[in-house]
């Protein structure tokens, strides 16, 4: 048989092996979310549900949107818990490795330790500061109890609850950048850093001009999927916070299933989802576009 042959056989193949991949990627994937942007396009409510086909004004939800206040001020909740979480995941999970670069058994029983938070399943990590925050039953509040400081509510506290999530949300996945920035530092050839030594180099200068170019494009890929992850911190929200106080911690995914399953808007709440999505997905192909700039300016 010819190449040719060989060829067309293995294309065809590969098109039957993906088939059954493809077809239950569409079923649980596609398809739901196709259903989603149809709903978004109508008035549909629980009681209501004829209203689920009802089509005359399709993009009346969309536009209810900007001026609907408590979207706006979820966008900007999200922004905020985003952008802490993700900078302080970043900036500890870098310290932490360079901490942890080094060969001990008892370093490596520390770095599976600091890995404990990120297999925990989000409901688990959410009861657990749940404990953490609840006055009566804290060691927190007991520590602080005892070194005679007096600690607010800090989930029902309009100045501490969305910092109460971040350090939740930092503490459950820096262990991802952690593992990242680690896996980095050991492909760091050990040669660079003894010469700079050998060049009168000290410990800071090493760092900044032999480590860091090294693992500054982890820290960027490890930031963008933190980044993109960031809008599901639901299991914290609706535990601890529960979107409050007022609206403090209310984040989009949170408003969007407050109108689902509070107020039965399901078609409004679609809009809101589709939204969050949209802006996902586009601070998602930003950051690849930034990320192959760079590659080519390099």
């Amino acid at each position: 048989m010819s190449d040719t042959g060989i060829d067309a056989e293995r294309r065809s193949f590969r098109r039957w092996a993906l088939t059954p991949s493809l077809i239950v990627l569409f079923a649980v994937a596609v398809l739901p979310a196709l259903y989603l942007v149809v709903t978004s396009l109508t008035p549909f409510q629980l009681v209501n549900p004829g209203s689920a086909s009802d089509f005359s004004a399709p993009f009346r939800n969309y536009g209810l949107l900007p001026g609907d206040p408590r979207f706006v001020n979820s966008l900007w909740v999200q922004a905020k818990l985003s952008f802490w979480s993700v900078l302080f995941q970043v900036l500890l999970g870098m310290g932490l490795a360079l901490l942890l670069h080094t060969q001990s058994r008892i370093v490596e029983f520390a770095r599976t330790f600091f890995l404990i938070p990120m297999v925990l399943p989000p409901i688990v990590v959410a009861v657990i500061w749940k404990l953490i925050y609840t006055p009566d039953i804290s060691p927190l509040y007991y520590a602080a109890s005892l070194l005679n400081v007096t600690l607010p509510a800090l989930t029902s506290s309009v100045q501490f609850a969305l910092v109460s999530i971040i350090i939740a949300d930092t503490w459950e996945w820096m262990p991802f950048t952690f593992l990242m920035v680690l896996a980095a530092l050991q492909t760091i050839p050990e040669e660079y850093s003894e010469a700079a030594l050998v060049d009168g180099a000290n410990r800071l200068q090493i760092f900044w001009y032999v480590t860091l170019p090294f693992i500054v494009p982890i820290l960027v890929i490890s930031g963008m999927f933190r980044l993109i992850d960031s809008v599901k911190a639901f299991p914290l929200i609706f535990l601890l916070t529960g979107g409050g106080p007022g609206t403090v911690t209310e984040v989009t995914n949170y408003y969007a299933y407050l109108l689902a399953f509070d107020t039965n808007e399901i078609g409004y709440s679609s809009a809101v989802t589709v939204v969050m999505l949209l802006l996902v997905a586009c601070i998602s192909l930003g950051l690849v576009w930034m990320g192959r700039r760079r590659e080519v300016m390099a």
